[in-house]
């Protein structure tokens, strides 16, 4: 399609690998540019909107439909310097989860260091304790326990709390996790299918591949970026 020749919703679907309704949907949300009208009213559309739609389909995949659709947007009214600084921190953000996974993965390393729960002894700690070895408040962990995170067990007549090498086990796994930049409903899933599946080992292979998912995204984020420019050069020429 030339640059300057106009199509049919149907022709730049078609071009742009996407439904001709989600074409509509993403010219009414302001994503891609508003076409222009033929006098029979259909809109006619350019190669610009197909570079558009390209583009917003690499960055939806590498940082989500939400913060792709506010990217564009802002990609024709910001200023060039606002603009390109929005695209750079869609970097920042994926290099910071890419270093918190591996911050991840080397407290797990050093988990699977530690003996097990029938080798370590009859040592517990108490909740300040186990805070301090975090770096946490101890209202972090009471909070954890609260969502089902960590389970320490309950003594004395004042039922205070009291972490085995079981429970400190799975705070650590949590701080793992946290570390990460995972959620923690998303925590609580991953600790009840490491209760199921295998500890350690299997929460080494769910961080392993996420670190493999922010590869692929932060792929299709350097090809959308370079899409994103050629689109604003575009955009301000027309």
């Amino acid at each position: 399609m030339e640059r300057h020749r106009t199509s049919s919703t149907t022709a730049v679907a078609r071009a742009a690998g996407c439904s001709a309704q989600q074409v509509r949907d993403l010219e009414a949300a302001g994503v891609i540019p508003r076409a222009e009208r033929a006098p029979n009213g259909y809109r006619r559309f350019t190669q610009v909107h197909v570079d558009a739609i390209r583009a917003y389909r690499l960055l939806a995949a590498a940082v989500g439909p939400t913060t792709a659709r506010d990217t564009m947007r802002g990609l024709a009214a910001d200023p060039a310097d606002a603009a390109l600084a929005r695209i750079g921190s869609l970097h920042v953000d994926l290099a910071l989860n890419r270093e918190r996974t591996l911050l991840a993965l080397d407290a797990v390393a050093a988990i699977r260091e530690e003996p097990r729960d029938d080798e370590a002894g009859p040592d517990t700690m108490t909740i300040t304790q186990l805070a301090e070895a975090l770096g946490v408040r101890p209202s972090t962990l009471r909070y954890w326990e609260l969502e089902g995170l960590v389970r320490p067990e309950r003594r004395g007549r004042l039922r205070a709390r009291s972490y085995p090498a079981g429970a400190i086990r799975e705070a650590r796994i949590v701080s793992a996790l946290r570390t990460s930049g995972r959620s923690v409903p998303d925590t609580a899933q991953v600790m009840a299918d490491l209760r199921d599946q295998g500890g350690v080992e299997a929460l080494h292979s769910v961080l392993a591949a996420h670190l493999e998912v922010v590869a692929q995204r932060t792929e299709n984020l350097l090809r959308a970026g370079t899409s994103l420019v050629e689109l604003r050069s575009a955009l301000a020429d027309d």
